[in-house]
């Protein structure tokens, strides 16, 4: 089984592809999709878009993982992610993928062991798990990888 996960932003997007059950999985892709500046943000959610079924056509996951949004005192940024999050969330659904969606909180457990962990903590349990040489970077690629494997510990919640 092929699990793509994703970390949404703003700036960029975190993706990482792993395929496997929960005894073994094995690394197939990770990156960060690039988001150019635009003059207005409907360019920016169509590129999204277009980048992020470019990838899923590609790579044919079966599962599309992804992170939740988290609160932020910063308004005007949620509101803005929450655009980007539904432009990823209407890529997957028009690719027929079956979505799963966790919060930092519970990503951060099923990798880690405890929800309060830190991006980098994250990131080199990501690297033992899938027996990576190097550490995943960005760290939104970590993220997402870590989205991937969270999928692999709790498949059943949608």
């Amino acid at each position: 089984m092929v699990i793509m996960g994703v970390d949404p932003g703003l700036k960029g997007i975190g993706f990482g592809l792993i395929e496997g059950s929960k005894k073994r999985a094995r690394l197939i892709r990770f990156g960060r999709v690039e988001l150019p500046s635009a003059p207005t943000f409907p360019p920016l959610l169509q590129t999204v878009y277009h980048k992020i079924r470019r990838l899923i056509q590609t790579y044919h996951p079966e599962v599309y993982a992804i992170e939740t949004l988290f609160y932020n005192k910063d308004a005007k940024g949620a509101i803005l992610l929450g655009h980007v999050r539904g432009v990823l969330l209407l890529a997957a659904a028009d690719s027929g993928l079956s979505i799963v969606e966790y919060s930092p909180l519970e990503i951060k457990k099923s990798v880690v062991g405890r929800g309060m962990a830190s991006k980098e903590q994250v990131q080199f349990m990501v690297k033992s798990l899938l027996q990576m040489s190097e550490l995943p970077e960005p760290l939104d690629a970590s993220d997402a990888l870590a989205c991937a494997l969270c999928y692999l510990n709790k498949p059943t919640k949608t």
